[in-house]
């Protein structure tokens, strides 16, 4: 993994996790999009800087390489 997909992948783990963490407290799920729009804008950069824009199987592998552990979360959702 090189860095700029490091980065795109680790962007995307930081708005998976902001993104729980709003979505867990009824309180802060309406202010959602404001919450969210810097991770989102982030991952966004992140993922065309590294090329990885449009070729998701390969983003997606880095990402589980990156935290083997959240695979295992998705599939018990």
């Amino acid at each position: 993994m090189n860095d700029p997909e490091l980065t795109a992948a680790q962007a995307y783990v930081r708005l998976l996790q902001t993104t729980r963490a709003v979505l867990s407290d009824p309180q802060r799920a309406p202010l959602a999009l404001s919450l969210l729009a810097g991770p989102i804008a982030e991952a966004d950069e992140a993922l065309r800087a590294s090329g990885l824009a449009g070729n998701e199987v390969h983003f997606f592998r880095l990402v589980t390489a990156l935290h083997p552990a959240d695979r295992t979360d998705r599939h018990a959702a």
